[in-house]
C-alpha cells in the first residue's frame, strides 16, 4: 500500500490555505497482530469555504466528522487521502480508522522476537509515513502540537515525544493500560514516534545549560539487554550536549531524551524528538571493528545534533532536507573529533563520508546540495551520498571560509530566530553573512545549487637534475556539470627515509580557475610524492602523478599521517574508478600496504573497494585468477596481523567474502569448525555466520545445513544470515527459491528482504545471475507499484545483476529505460544508477586490459 504521491505545488496550496494547530491521537494497540485502532483530532484553522485533504493510509475508515457533520467514508477517503470541503475559519476534523502494522519498517512496524515471543513495535514516519498511523497534513512546514494516547497491553512500556507517564487501567480492556501524554512543543508529524513493547530500560539524567535537568533513557529487547552497553551511550550523549549547547548557544529544546534500539530498522537512526530510534546492529553481540563502534558514536551525535537542525528547527519543504542531514553530519563529526576519544574523525570523515559523495556526484543522478524535489519520490532516493556527505564536505569548507567561532555564532542566532518554526537556505545565509560579514551568495550558488564534483591534478616540470622548473594545479569538471569552483587546499610533498614516507614540504593556497600556478614549489626537488589536498581541506579528486602513484602502490603505508594515507587510498581509487589507472594495479597497492594501515575505517572502505576491482573492475580474463590472489592475499594478512586485533578481524571477514576456489572455501570451513585457529580470533556468533555464507556460496553447505545453524541461533540477526547465506547457494533451485521468496510474495520482513538480496548476488554465484537478467527487468514496474518504497528499493538496487558487469547487462538496462520512458521518475533514476555502475565496470575493464 505505497500511498498517493503528494507534490510540492499540492502541499504549498494546502500550506496557502491551512495552518494546524493540534492533533489528539488515540491509538489502541490491543486489537489483534495485523490491525491497531486509530482516532484522529485535527484542529485547524484554514480559508473560509475552500477545499482540501488530509492524508491517510488505513485499511477501513470508521468515522469521518468535520466541525460536527458526519461525512461518508465511501465518498472522501480515497487513495491515502480524505477529501474536506466547505472548511470553516477554524475547523474541528475526527477521523476513527483501522490502520495496518508493517513488517517493512514504515508506519508503525511490528515485530515478534523469535527467541522469547515477545511483540515489539516502533513507528517511522519519515518521509510520509505518520499517514499509516493517524489522520494528518502529511508536510514539514505544517507544525503542530501532537498529543498521544496510547493504549497497550498493561505489561509493556510505552514511550513518546513527550515524557512517559504513568498508566491507568483501560476501560473494558483486560491486562491494558492507557498513557495519556502531555502535548508536545510544536513540531513536523515526521518526527513523532511511538514505541511500545516490553522493551528493557535503564536512565540517567544530565544538567542543562538551561539549568533544567533532562531525564535520559536507553531501552532495548529483553533477549538483547545483556549486550546493550547504556552507560557508554549516557557517557557519548552527555559529551554531545555539553559540546552542542555550547557551540550553538541555545539549550536543547526539549523535555527528555530517549534512544531506543528498536528490531529491523532500515536506517542508522532517526531523529524524532526526544525519542530517537537506532538500528540493532549497534548492539554488539559480537565482536565488531572500530569502524562501527565510531559510527555508532557519530550516529548517536548526527542524531542530537538534529534536536537543534531539524526538529527545532525544520525546513519548509523537502528541498532544504539537507540543511537537516549535511548540517548533522558536520556537527556530528566535528563533535566526535572534539569531545569523544574519537579524535581521528575526520580521517573516517574522508574514508567513507566522502568517498560516498564522490561516488554519488559522479552518477547521472547527481544533483545539487539543495536539490529540486518536485514530490516525495524525490524526497524518498535522495537521502544519498549529496546530502549527506557532499553537503557535510562543504559545510566543513565554509567553516574554514567564515571562520568556525563566526559560523556558531550565525548558527545561534538561526535557532533564536526560528525557533519551532520552518525556513530556507536564505533563512540561514543570512546570519551566517551577518556574523562573518561574508556574502555567502556567491559561494551558495558554485557550491550549493550546482552538481558535479571538480578534480584537481598536479603539473610538474622538472630539469635534468630533478628539480622542480614548474608546479601547477590543474582543475577540471565534467562536460554535464562546468562549474570550475575555489577551493583552499594544501599541498604536501613527501619523500622517502628509509621505509618511511616522510613529509618534507607543505603549502596552503587558494586554487581558483582552470590552472592555478604554485610558484613557491619551484625550485625544489621533485619528491616521491606529490599529495594535493593534503590535510583534506576541499572537496573534490586529486589525482597522483605517475611517480607518485608508484610510490604508493610500493609504500603507501609508510606514511605515519592517517589523513594523509586515507588521502592518497582515495586518489588511488578514484583514478581506478575513471580508467586513468589500472584496476590490477589497485588490487597490488591494497594488497601490499593494507596490512600497515591502522585506521578501522579506511581498512573497511578500501577492502569494500579491493573487493569491487576484483569482482567487476578487472579485464574479464583476469578476473579469476585476480579474485583467487586477492583471497589468499587477505589470508596471508589475516594470518600476519596482530593477535585479536581490528585488522586480524576485517581481514578474516575479507577472506571469507573473495574465497573463490575450493581450497580457500577449505580454509573458511576448517576456520568455522575450529580445525584452523587463528591467535585472538573467537569464532563467535556473528563471525561463524559470516563463515557459513562463504562456504554457502560456494556450495560447500546445503539448505539443511543452514536450518541447523538457525536453530542454534534462532534470533532476528541468524534469521538474517540464514536468509542470506540461502540466497547464496549457487544451484539454480536455490537461486529460484530464493527470488521467489522476494519476488513472488510480500511476506518477509524488510531486514531480511535485505539480507536475502545481498546473498542472492554474491560473487561467487555470478554464473547463475544469467538466468535472472530478463526476470529483473520484467519485475521492476509490479514491484515499484505494489511494495513500499523500502522494500521496492531494496530489491531493485539489491538485486540488481551487477556482479556480471559484462555488456549484455548494460545494453539489457539501457533497452528497459528506453522502452520505459514514462516510468516513475524516482524509478527510473534506480535503474539509471544501476546501469552507470555497469558503464563504468566496463570502462575499467577496457583500461586494466591494456
Amino acid at each position: 500500500m505505497p500511498g498517493q504521491n503528494l507534490t510540492r505545488l499540492e502541499a504549498q496550496d494546502r500550506r496557502a490555505l491551512v495552518s494546524t494547530d493540534s492533533y489528539a491521537v488515540e491509538l489502541d494497540l490491543t486489537t489483534g497482530p495485523d490491525v491497531f485502532r486509530s482516532r484522529t483530532v485535527v484542529r485547524f484553522t484554514a480559508t473560509e469555504g475552500a477545499s482540501t485533504f488530509i492524508d491517510l493510509i488505513a485499511r477501513d475508515v470508521r468515522e469521518i466528522t468535520l466541525n460536527g457533520v458526519a461525512i461518508d467514508p465511501a465518498a472522501a477517503f480515497a487513495d491515502s487521502r480524505i477529501a474536506l470541503d466547505g472548511l470553516a475559519a477554524e475547523n474541528e476534523l475526527v477521523v476513527d480508522a483501522d490502520c495496518l502494522y508493517t513488517n517493512t519498517g514504515e508506519g508503525l512496524h511490528r515485530f515478534v522476537d523469535p527467541v522469547d515471543g515477545e511483540v515489539y513495535l516502533y513507528s517511522q514516519f519519515e518521509v510520509p509515513d505518520s499517514r499509516r498511523v493517524f489522520a494528518v497534513f502529511e508536510q514539514p512546514d505544517l507544525k503542530a502540537t501532537f498529543q498521544f494516547t496510547i493504549t497497550a497491553p498493561a505489561a509493556w512500556k510505552v514511550i513518546s515525544n513527550s515524557p512517559t507517564p504513568e498508566p491507568v487501567p483501560a476501560e473494558g480492556a483486560e491486562a491494558a493500560a492507557t498513557w495519556t501524554f502531555e502535548p508536545t512543543p510544536r513540531i513536523s508529524s515526521y518526527i513523532t514516534a511511538i514505541v511500545a513493547g516490553p522493551y528493557e530500560s535503564t536512565f540517567s539524567e544530565l544538567q542543562s545549560a538551561s539549568g533544567r535537568t533532562i531525564p535520559l533513557g536507553v531501552y532495548g529487547r529483553k533477549s538483547l539487554w545483556q549486550h546493550l552497553d547504556a552507560d557508554y551511550i549516557f557517557d557519548k550523549t552527555r559529551e554531545g550536549f555539553a559540546y552542542y549547547e555550547e557551540k550553538f548557544g541555545y539549550p536543547y529544546p526539549f523535555a527528555k531524551y530517549d534512544q531506543l534500539f528498536v528490531p529491523e530498522f532500515n536506517a542508522g537512526a532517526m531523529e524524532n524528538a526526544g525519542a530517537v530510534t537506532f538500528t540493532e546492529t549497534y548492539v554488539f553481540r559480537s565482536k565488531v571493528t572500530d569502524a562501527v563502534k565510531e559510527r555508532r558514536v557519530v550516529t548517536i551525535l548526527h542524531e542530537l545534533a538534529h534536536m537543534w537542525f531539524g526538529d527545532l528547527v525544520t525546513m519548509k519543504w523537502w528541498k532544504d532536507l539537507w540543511l537537516n542531514e549535511s548540517f548533522a553530519e558536520w556537527a556530528s563529526t566535528i563533535a566526535t573529533a572534539e569531545a569523544t576519544e574519537w579524535t581521528g574523525a575526520w580521517t573516517t570523515f574522508n574514508a567513507m563520508e566522502k568517498t560516498w559523495a564522490y561516488r554519488q556526484d559522479q552518477l547521472p543522478s547527481t544533483h545539487p546540495v539543495v536539490a529540486e524535489i518536485n514530490d516525495l519520490h524525490d524526497v524518498e532516493v535522495n537521502f544519498d551520498g549529496i546530502t549527506y556527505a557532499k553537503g557535510g564536505s562543504v559545510l566543513k569548507q565554509l567553516t574554514s571560509w567564515v571562520g568556525i567561532e563566526e559560523f556558531f555564532a550565525g548558527v545561534g542566532a538561526y535557532f533564536q530566530k526560528h525557533a519551532f518554526g520552518n525556513t530556507e537556505l536564505a533563512d540561514l545565509l543570512v546570519e551566517l553573512e551577518a556574523t562573518s560579514g561574508r556574502e555567502l551568495g556567491t559561494w551558495s550558488k558554485k557550491w550549493l545549487e550546482t552538481a558535479g564534483v571538480n578534480t584537481l591534478a598536479p603539473e610538474i616540470k622538472t630539469d635534468a637534475s630533478g628539480t622542480i622548473t614548474r608546479f601547477a594545479i590543474v582543475q577540471t569538471a565534467p562536460a554535464d556539470y562546468p562549474t570550475i569552483r575555489p577551493h583552499r587546499l594544501g599541498v604536501g610533498f613527501y619523500s622517502l627515509d628509509g621505509d618511511a614516507l616522510v613529509r618534507t614540504h607543505h603549502i596552503e593556497l587558494d586554487v581558483d580557475g582552470d590552472l592555478t600556478e604554485v610558484p613557491e614549489l619551484t625550485g625544489l626537488a621533485q619528491p616521491d610524492l606529490v599529495l594535493l589536498n593534503d590535510e583534506d581541506l576541499a572537496y573534490a579528486k586529486i589525482r597522483l602523478d605517475a611517480r607518485s602513484l608508484e610510490t604508493a602502490i610500493a609504500h603507501l603505508g609508510g606514511i605515519a599521517d592517517p589523513l594523509a594515507r586515507s588521502l592518497v587510498w582515495g586518489a588511488a581509487w578514484d583514478q581506478t574508478r575513471d580508467a586513468e589507472s589500472s584496476a590490477s594495479d589497485y588490487v597490488d597497492l591494497v594488497l601490499r600496504n593494507i596490512g600497515a594501515e591502522t585506521e578501522s575505517t579506511t581498512v573497511r572502505t578500501t577492502l569494500g573497494q579491493l573487493q569491487l576491482a576484483a569482482n567487476s573492475y578487472v579485464a574479464p580474463e583476469k578476473r579469476t585468477a585476480t579474485r583467487e590472489k586477492v583471497a589468499d592475499g587477505l589470508w596471508a594478512l589475516a594470518q600476519a596481523a596482530e593477535a585479536g586485533s581490528d585488522s586480524q578481524l576485517q581481514f578474516v571477514t575479507g577472506f571469507a567474502s573473495a574465497a573463490a576456489t575450493p581450497a580457500q572455501w577449505e580454509q573458511v570451513r576448517a576456520l568455522r569448525d575450529g580445525d584452523t585457529t587463528l591467535a585472538g580470533l573467537e569464532i563467535d556468533a556473528d563471525l561463524s555466520w559470516a563463515l557459513l555464507v562463504s562456504l554457502a556460496a560456494g556450495g560447500l553447505v546445503t539448505a539443511a545445513d543452514i536450518d541447523a545453524a538457525l536453530a542454534a541461533d534462532n534470533t532476528a540477526k541468524g534469521g538474517e544470515f540464514a536468509a542470506q547465506a540461502k540466497a547464496a547457494l549457487p544451484d539454480e533451485a536455490s537461486k529460484r527459491a530464493a527470488w521467489a521468496s522476494l519476488i513472488d510474495t510480500a511476506d518477509l520482513p524488510n531486514t531480511v528482504v535485505r539480507a536475502a538480496s545481498a546473498g542472492f548476488v554474491h560473487p561467487a554465484g555470478v554464473d547463475a545471475l544469467e538466468a535472472f537478467v530478463a526476470p529483473y527487468f520484467d519485475m521492476l514496474l509490479p514491484i515499484w507499484d505494489s511494495r513500499t518504497y523500502h522494500i521496492a528499493e531494496y530489491l531493485i538496487i539489491g538485486l540488481y545483476p551487477a556482479p556480471l558487469a559484462n555488456v549484455a547487462l548494460r545494453d539489457a538496462t539501457r533497452a528497459w529505460l528506453a522502452e520505459h520512458s514514462d516510468a516513475p521518475a524516482a524509478l527510473r533514476r534506480l535503474v539509471r544508477e544501476n546501469l552507470a555502475g555497469v558503464e563504468r565496470a566496463l570502462a575499467v575493464q577496457q583500461r586494466d586490459a591494456q
